[in-house]
């Protein structure tokens, strides 16, 4: 399907067309992009005009530039602009003018990609639909989302983030969502806010862009002055304002959640009725992201109970909670659990995250320890302002803790809950994840459950793919035999 023609793409840019070419997708990266695609040439970590003439060697339809790269034909197709950055948000609010979707715009401080991907799927039973990839949900992740979205899309989830103030409200005006959800608000991002007062200000600001009587969906479980400024942000636009969450007063309200080692299984009461709900992974965090979900789609007109059948069919994204089978052992079928959770990290996240290896189940007695063991490996939480120690050292406090058998702590924050640590929990305590995945085969064992969670920054997703190595070392070795 053609998604941007020249004509079309420079009339919403204001740009110049050389060719009459059709581009069938939009790409910002000449590695990944698709033969068809039109690839636009950002400055982000690089200028792209420097991979313009390899982006159209690799089968680019075009190049939205600002300037003509040296070295290309006379003939080249490209879309020229006065700035790259601005035409590609004229694209995205050009896609979503001529769009009849629903829109719903997910922000919070943990579980945006986990909810849009909820989202994805319980919309996706119902009609087209549309998502951004990954966890694109900032200046150039949304208008480049909005910008991929075909004519004849149904329902679009549109990723909102934030680093520092300001930045929601003119990506939500950008996508007009026509609900808003805020899945939570907690303590990251901290060091560009004064409190978590203003993080719930600058979430709140998702309801800026809603459309004439939009719904805004938010999550009552959170501080009592947080739940104050959502609630008034949300009570200006007029539309209708839903809370969910396990508190008595919620509109959508969590009656229980039960964690299995492998489910989610959450009872909750709806404005239309009981729902039971049973997600293929465990975490109490899912399952307040399942009811905001269950908001959203009663808000959209989607029957609730094929919304709740649908989330069944949900599995965590890589690196948010997802957990998988290393065998160490191919003879003696002799294994670890592995949950991947290393892609951020911040105090809510990382309770959550404990909380769901506590309830899992190593395996006794088939390793060279006899007891199987639920181990953390816990990076580095960034970005938390001036109390980043002591929110480290707090963690210590978890009642989570009790029921781990090792914590391994990596980076020079976490080494403060190395110290605050009852002795017999405290394994290693290393100033890199580099280190630690030299050390990866010497902290596990068969049997083990093996948690690895930390900020991106932390790069404990190093340990993670050291964890991987073992076991296809294992299984190599066994093909050699």
């Amino acid at each position: 399907m053609t998604l941007w023609r020249a004509d079309d793409a420079a009339r919403a840019t204001g740009g110049r067309a050389t060719g009459d070419w059709q581009a069938d997708g939009v790409s910002i990266d000449s590695r990944s992009l698709q033969a068809g695609d039109l690839f636009v040439a950002l400055k982000v970590a690089r200028d792209g005009h420097d991979f313009v003439a390899q982006a159209l060697a690799n089968g680019a339809a075009a190049a939205l530039v600002s300037r003509i790269p040296d070295g290309l034909d006379d003939n080249a197709p490209l879309l020229i602009v006065d700035d790259v950055q601005a035409a590609l948000e004229d694209l995205g609010r050009a896609a979503r003018a001529r769009s009849d979707a629903r829109v719903v715009a997910v922000t919070g401080s943990v579980g945006k990609t986990s909810t849009k991907e909820m989202l994805h799927v319980v919309l996706g039973a119902q009609g087209r639909t549309h998502s951004a990839e990954a966890s694109y949900n900032n200046q150039w992740g949304v208008p480049l989302t909005l910008a991929r979205m075909p004519a004849d899309t149904e329902f679009a989830v549109i990723e909102i983030g934030m680093n520092h103030p300001g930045e929601i409200a003119p990506l939500s005006r950008m996508a007009r969502p026509h609900v808003a959800l805020i899945t939570t608000v907690a303590a990251a991002h901290l060091e560009a806010f004064e409190s978590i007062v203003g993080i719930a200000h600058e979430k709140a600001a998702i309801f800026d862009g809603l459309e004439p009587e939009g719904t805004c969906i938010f999550n009552a479980d959170i501080d009592a002055d947080a739940l104050r400024a959502v609630t008034d942000a949300a009570q200006v636009t007029g539309g209708p304002v839903v809370r969910f969450g396990a508190r008595e007063d919620c509109d959508y309200r969590l009656a229980s959640v039960q964690l299995t080692a492998d489910a989610t299984v959450i009872k909750a009461d709806l404005p239309s009725g009981p729902q039971i709900v049973k997600l293929s992974a465990p975490g109490r965090h899912f399952a307040a992201n399942a009811l905001g979900v269950l908001a959203v789609a009663e808000a959209l007109g989607v029957d609730a109970t094929l919304a709740a059948r649908d989330l069944s069919n949900w599995q965590p994204p890589a690196g948010r909670g997802t957990r998988e089978v290393i065998v160490l052992d191919p003879v003696d079928d002799h294994s670890i659990t592995l949950i991947d959770d290393a892609f951020n990290a911040n105090p809510t996240s990382i309770k959550a995250a404990l909380e769901v290896l506590a309830a899992a189940m190593p395996e006794d007695s088939v390793g060279r320890v006899s007891k199987g063991r639920r181990i953390a490996i816990l990076g580095d939480m960034l970005e938390l302002g001036p109390d980043e120690i002591a929110l480290h050292q707090a963690l210590a406090q978890l009642p989570q803790i009790e029921a781990l058998d090792t914590v391994h702590c990596v980076g020079p924050r976490m080494q403060s809950l190395w110290e605050a640590l009852p002795e017999a929990k405290r394994g290693r305590v290393v100033a890199s994840a580099e280190e630690l995945a030299e050390q990866a085969h010497r902290v596990i064992d068969a049997g083990d459950v093996v948690l690895v969670k930390g900020s991106k920054g932390s790069r404990v997703s190093l340990v993670v793919d050291a964890l991987r190595r073992i076991g296809r070392a294992a299984g190599q070795q066994m093909e050699r035999r």
